[in-house]
């Protein structure tokens, strides 16, 4: 698998809003390169990107789906209906992961471990904040789309205190586990649209995103929740404080 080389210096990154959307637009150009190099959608994928069963802890938010979504999603929907290596989130799945927390590691029905207690008392002075992200984009990897945007300032540094929480609590390794190879925390604010099949979009979609490359999707604002997911958010249990 082909990923957008990006490099950071430091695990721990709070962003800036200029900084963020220089890293957007380095993503972007560096795809632009990979897929300069590669004209076919290469090796296909004989697994899926995640586990399409089993659920993980997650926090973010689901936010109602705007028009200028709606539409987006409906347009790669239409664009890709007949190729099976192609995943677009549906509108039900629409979200924004806050900080993702463990890899896919329960069954639907499994008990949670009963350290959970202590993870949901972390929780409890995030839960049902809001949060906005603006300026949403078109941001592409090699064979993935996400529409990404700029967090308002207090999103920022509450997610750096929950992830400093957590990598304080007994929840550690899961958490760098989730993020292995990658900042802590990731450094994107987003919503995973497509997911490809193979190592590269095909043409019929990298020409849909040049078209859209430099619209402006509007914002998102929603109010925080932890919950356990499935890998695009279409299965959703919040976890109670």
């Amino acid at each position: 698998m082909v990923k957008a080389c990006i490099s950071f210096n430091a695990k721990r990154s709070v962003m800036t809003s200029m900084s963020l959307q220089n890293l957007y637009r380095s993503a972007n150009d560096n795809t632009a390169a990979i897929w300069a190099e590669n004209a076919g959608i290469g090796n296909v994928k004989e697994e899926n990107y995640y586990d399409p069963v089993r659920l993980a802890l997650a926090s973010g938010i689901q936010p109602p789906v705007s028009l200028a979504a709606a539409r987006l999603i409906s347009e790669l929907q239409q664009l890709t209906k007949d190729d099976p290596r192609a995943d677009v989130l549906p509108e039900e799945g629409f979200h924004f992961t806050f900080l993702p927390l463990t890899l896919p590691l329960f069954s639907e029905n499994e008990p949670l471990p009963e350290k959970t207690a202590e993870l949901i008392t972390l929780w409890a002075e995030f839960d049902a904040k809001k949060i906005v992200i603006r300026d949403l984009s078109l941001v592409a990897l090699p064979s993935q789309l996400l529409l990404a945007g700029i967090p308002e300032r207090p999103a920022i540094a509450m997610r750096q205190t929950f992830c400093e929480q957590v990598l304080d609590s007994h929840w550690k390794n899961e958490l760098q586990m989730r993020h292995s190879g990658s900042p802590l925390p990731a450094p994107f604010w987003h919503s995973t649209l497509l997911r490809y099949g193979a190592d590269f979009l095909p043409p019929s979609v990298r020409q849909f995103i040049i078209e859209r490359q430099n619209v402006n999707f509007g914002h998102v604002a929603g109010e925080l929740k932890l919950a356990r997911v499935n890998y695009n958010w279409t299965t959703c249990y919040a976890l109670q404080c």
